[in-house]
C-alpha cells in the first residue's frame, strides 16, 4: 500500500508535528526528540522546528483548554499534534491574513499527515480556535490561580504553589518568563583578547561579566567560535555556583554531578585566568552516572585547555573513594561542586515540558536525593576546603531545606559561609541557587 506522507518532503512544520506525535504518546523529553532530527534539517529550518515544537509544549494547556470546547473526544495523537501546532502559530500573532494562511497550511497538511476526513475535521476546529484566542484578554491585575494557570498554560497546583510562595505579583511575571522563548547566551572563554567590533555584531554584551547574549541570524559565526574554543553556550545563573566555588590556579577540585559539563569548563577556565595556562594550572575530576549525557561530557571536557582533567563514570552515593583510587585520583579535595538534579522549576523556559512532567510530591523526593549526594561527597572535602551545592530549582525544599537539614547532620564538620540565588524574572537568566559551605579545620 502506498505512503502518501512518504512522498513529501520533510519540512520544518510537518517535523515538528511528528516529534509533538512522539511526546504526547511517550512523554519523551523535549530536547532528545530534537536530536532525533535528520541531519539534513539545519540552520533556519532546525530553528523553526524547534520554535515550533516548543511553542506547542509551551501553550499546550492553554490551547487544550479551547479543543475541549470544539471536540467530543480527544483526537489521536498525530492529530492532536497538528492541532496543537496550528494552536502555537495562531498565538504567534498575526492578522487575518496570517489566520488564513494558518487554517489552510493545517489543512493541507492534515490531508497527507493525518486523513481527508481529520483535515475536514481541522479546517473547522482550527477556524474556531482562531476566533476563541483572538477574543482571549490577559487575566486580570487580581486574577485567580485558575485564570493564570490557563492563561499562562501551567498545571494548576503548580501556579497555586508559586503564589503562596511568591505572591501574586511575582508568579505572573514568571509564568510570563516561562512562556517565553529562552534567550541564548555565550560565555566569552578567551583570556587574551576581547570580541573583535565584527563579533560584536552577533553577539550582545550583557552586564554579567564575559557573557553575551547571542543574537539570532548569525549562527554560522557563532559555530565558528564555539569551535575555536573562544564561545561557550551558557547561562549566566552558571556564574553563581562557580563564583562561590572560586577555582584557583594549582587546585585539586572535584565537579561530582558534572554531566553535560558546562560547569567543569567554567571552572578550568577560572582556574587559568590568572596562570601561565600549562597543566600546574590544577586538576579538575568530573564525575557523573554512566549514560547517554557521558558523550556530551566528554565533548566538553575536551574543549578545556590549560587544565587537566579526569573523567570518572560512577555513583557518588556509592563509596566513592575506592572509586578515585582505582583511578590514582585523590580522596579529597580541596573544593568540591555538587550541582544536584532537580525539579529544574528556574529553567523552565528552555525546558519547556518541565511543567507537564512534574508532579507534587517531586519536591520531596528531589531533596532527599540531595541531601543523600550532598552527604556522600561532604567526605570528599579536604580540611578547610569549600563545598559548593547548587540546583537550578526555585524550590525551598530543594535549597534551604536540604542546607538546613545537612548542617543538622554535619554542622560540627561544616559551616555555611555564603548563598548566591537567581530569580529569572528579577535577574533576566535561568533560576538558581548556590550554598558555600566551609569544612571546618
Amino acid at each position: 500500500m502506498n505512503n502518501p506522507e512518504a512522498n513529501v518532503a520533510t519540512t520544518p512544520w510537518s517535523a515538528a508535528v511528528k516529534l509533538m506525535e512522539r511526546w504526547l504518546e511517550n512523554n519523551e523529553r523535549v530536547d532528545a526528540l530534537l536530536d532525533t532530527l535528520p541531519r539534513t534539517m539545519a540552520g533556519q529550518d532546525r530553528g523553526r522546528c524547534q520554535s515550533l515544537l516548543f511553542g506547542a509544549v509551551r501553550n499546550l494547556g492553554r490551547i487544550d483548554a479551547h479543543l475541549v470546547k470544539f471536540i467530543e473526544r480527544m483526537p489521536r495523537p498525530r492529530l492532536k499534534a497538528i492541532l496543537l501546532v496550528a494552536g502555537f502559530e495562531l498565538i504567534e500573532g498575526g492578522d487575518e491574513h496570517h489566520v488564513a494562511r494558518v487554517v489552510h497550511h493545517a489543512v493541507e497538511q492534515a490531508k497527507t499527515l493525518a486523513s481527508p476526513p481529520e483535515a475536514r475535521l481541522v479546517n473547522a476546529v482550527v477556524r474556531k480556535l482562531a476566533a476563541a484566542l483572538a477574543t482571549e484578554t490577559p487575566p486580570p491585575k487580581l486574577a485567580t490561580a485558575e485564570q493564570l494557570a490557563a492563561y499562562f498554560s501551567h498545571p494548576l497546583w503548580l501556579v497555586k504553589r508559586w503564589l503562596a510562595q511568591f505572591g501574586g505579583q511575582s508568579t505572573r511575571q514568571l509564568l510570563e518568563w516561562n512562556q517565553h522563548p529562552s534567550t541564548v547566551y555565550a560565555r566569552w572563554r578567551l583570556r587574551d583578547r576581547t570580541p573583535t567590533p565584527e563579533e560584536l555584531a552577533f553577539l550582545l554584551p550583557t552586564k554579567w561579566a564575559n557573557f553575551y547574549e547571542v543574537k539570532q541570524g548569525n549562527w554560522p559565526a557563532v559555530e565558528a567560535l564555539l569551535a575555536a574554543g573562544a564561545l561557550y553556550l551558557q547561562d549566566p545563573s552558571t556564574r553563581l555556583a562557580v563564583g562561590l566555588l572560586a577555582p584557583q590556579p594549582g587546585e585539586m577540585i572535584f565537579d561530582a554531578c558534572a554531566a553535560p559539563g558546562g560547569k567543569s569548563v567554567a571552572i578550568a577556565d577560572a582556574m587559568r585566568s590568572t596562570s601561565s595556562g600549562d597543566a600546574s594550572s590544577g586538576r579538575i575530576v568530573s564525575m557523573d552516572l554512566p549514560g547517554d549525557r557521558i558523550d556530551r561530557l566528554k565533548q566538553n571536557l575536551g574543549r578545556v585547555v590549560g587544565v587537566d582533567v579526569a573523567l570518572v563514570q560512577g555513583d557518588v552515593l556509592v563509596p566513592a573513594r575506592k572509586l578515585l583510587e582505582e583511578h590514582n585520583l585523590p580522596s579529597e579535595y580541596q573544593a568540591v561542586l555538587i550541582d544536584v538534579p532537580c525539579s529544574n522549576t528556574g529553567v523552565m523556559s528552555h525546558r519547556v515540558d518541565v511543567r507537564w512532567r512534574l508532579q507534587e510530591n517531586d519536591f520531596q523526593k528531589h531533596s532527599r536525593q540531595q541531601l543523600a549526594l550532598l552527604s556522600a561527597v561532604c567526605l570528599r572535602v579536604a580540611l578547610g576546603g569549600r563545598l559548593v551545592y547548587s540546583t537550578c530549582s526555585l524550590e525551598p525544599e530543594e535549597n534551604e531545606h536540604v542546607i538546613g537539614l545537612f548542617l543538622e547532620k554535619h554542622g560540627t564538620r561544616y559551616v555555611l559561609e555564603k548563598t548566591a540565588a537567581s530569580q529569572p524574572w528579577v535577574d533576566g537568566h535561568d533560576g538558581a541557587s548556590a550554598f558555600l559551605l566551609r569544612r571546618k579545620m
